[in-house]
């Protein structure tokens, strides 16, 4: 039997993950260009355990400090990976670029699917803007210690303006360039927490004993109680542990996505547990000065631990290969986010889908969807210039929103057990036990971060998480009425959604 040009010209597998797209209601678009490593490159990237893990470290030392830190990380994990486990299987049965909210529709109905969409969309625009304005603070550290600049909100603001201009810019080259930035990405993660990890741990002349890393607690959130401080805590390692449904929302360019896509969830959730933990021990060893760590000039207490433990020169080359990974990190997101608001927009949910859907027809990339991405990240940002509590607002309002879309399509998966069958990948008996712990996990989560951070609540340290919430939930419930006749999510087996094309040329 003769082979098509087309077949072969595709990756192996393709024309299956085809078959299967176009069971579950759609055409390919996009193109596989992607594997399983570069899959699980894009979940790792997202994650990016020198990004979200130490982005918020030094929130981390004023919630509760080391003993919150690793006890937080080491009891958070477990956790995050049964929630990881539990949408890898369904992901698996229903590997589409709008992942968990064509999963809700599937199992639960459009309403369930509408404010899974809006939640999950939220979350990934909120992860944006945390990562890619982390950049901003730990490029200013860098400036620092080179040249003596002193960074100001407004100052920020500019560097997180074009750390998001060049995120949307990469994002227009296609597959071909996030497949190896993605794989790029990884290796550099890896070897970079080598790097670091090595350096604290042979260089400095003195260490902390394991009583401070494992016990020593500091709240200066303004909070009395003990308890809820290192609940606060919990806040680093689940914004860290966030943001693997990646590899999801790419599985229409990934091969074999059935089960590349869950296996990519659930081992970027691992080896970022296993390595981030070690990364976070090491930092807290070489702690030289704990009151000159928090009080940095540099505003990063990482910068501030490089330089006391290893001097200003390793300090400068250590604080670039994290920006160097956060900035890989901050692309990949950008890329998940754009997919995501392209698959939505494709079924008809947001204001201007007509726009959002549209596909370069050179690079076969949401191009207009990009561009929406990193618009309304600033947009989360802006209140940074006068909150002294924003960045830590905006983290948790990506936690807040990636949470509960995680565990709506399990709790429906639950509940409807009759619903759909089983992917390749699944957890067998392991199933409902794992669904209801992540579910439970993500009911304590969703609440926890709504609550207020830092006391005395003023305007400068109030957490306007649970406003932006309020307005992504309402602007959803408002649309939901107005453009609801226009959202269609195909049920598995029905025919084809319409392709939609560019008709403007696009970046080659």
């Amino acid at each position: 039997m003769r082979t098509s040009a087309k077949a072969r010209r595709q990756p192996p597998g393709s024309l299956d993950d085809e078959r299967i797209l176009q069971e579950l209601g759609y055409t390919q678009q996009l193109r596989r260009r992607m594997g399983a490593f570069g899959n699980f490159s894009a979940s790792l990237s997202v994650i990016s355990i020198m990004s979200g893990a130490l982005l918020l470290f030094g929130y981390g030392l004023n919630a509760g400090g080391p003993a919150v830190v690793m006890w937080g990380w080491l009891a958070v994990g477990p956790l995050v990976l049964c929630l990881a486990a539990a949408l890898a299987e369904i992901t698996s049965r229903y590997p589409t670029s709008g992942g968990l909210y064509y999963m809700a529709r599937q199992l639960g109905g459009e309403r369930w699917s509408w404010y899974t969409g809006w939640l999950n969309l939220m979350g990934l625009l909120g992860g944006i803007a945390a990562q890619d304005y982390g950049i901003a603070t730990f490029t200013a550290a860098w400036m620092n210690l080179q040249f003596g600049f002193v960074p100001s909100p407004g100052s920020l603001l500019a560097l997180y303006a074009v750390v998001l201009a060049l995120h949307a810019i990469l994002n227009l080259f296609g597959t071909r360039l996030m497949n190896l930035l993605t794989s790029l990405s990884a290796w550099w993660h890896l070897a970079g927490a080598v790097v670091i990890i090595g350096a604290l741990a042979l260089l400095p002349s003195h260490h902390q004993p394991a009583g401070f890393v494992f016990s020593a607690f500091t709240n200066n959130t303004g909070w009395s109680s003990p308890a809820y401080v290192i609940l606060l805590g919990m806040l680093l390692p689940c914004f860290a542990l966030a943001g693997y449904d990646t590899s999801a929302h790419l599985s229409e360019e990934t091969s074999q996505a059935s089960v590349a896509a869950a296996r990519g969830i659930v081992r970027s959730v691992a080896v970022s547990w296993v390595a981030g933990g070690i990364l976070l021990a090491a930092l807290l060893f070489a702690i030289q000065d704990y009151s000159a760590t928090l009080a940095s000039p540099t505003g990063v207490p990482v910068a501030q631990i490089f330089l006391d433990a290893l001097g200003v020169a390793t300090a400068k080359v250590l604080l670039l290969v994290i920006i160097v990974a956060q900035f890989l990190c901050g692309y990949a997101v950008t890329a998940s986010a754009s997919r995501m608001i392209y698959a939505f927009s494709r079924d008809g949910a947001l204001p201007g889908s007509a726009r959002w859907r549209k596909i370069s027809p050179r690079t076969a990339v949401p191009s207009q969807a990009v561009w929406l991405a990193v618009t309304v990240a600033f947009a989360l940002a802006l209140p940074s210039l006068y909150s002294a509590t924003a960045f830590s607002a905006v983290t948790a309002i990506s936690v807040v929103g990636f949470t509960p879309a995680y565990a709506i399509p399990v709790l429906l998966r639950l509940l409807h057990r009759d619903k759909g069958t089983c992917g390749p990948w699944h957890l067998g008996h392991w199933s409902r036990p794992i669904g209801w712990v992540a579910v439970l996990w993500a009911a304590v989560v969703t609440v926890l971060f709504l609550l207020p951070q830092t006391s005395p609540v003023t305007a400068a340290t109030f957490n306007y998480t649970p406003v932006a919430a309020l307005v992504v939930l309402t602007l959803a419930a408002l649309w939901w009425r107005v453009g609801r006749r226009s959202y269609g999510v195909p049920r598995s087996g029905t025919a084809d959604a319409p392709d939609q094309v560019e008709e403007t040329q696009g970046t080659s």
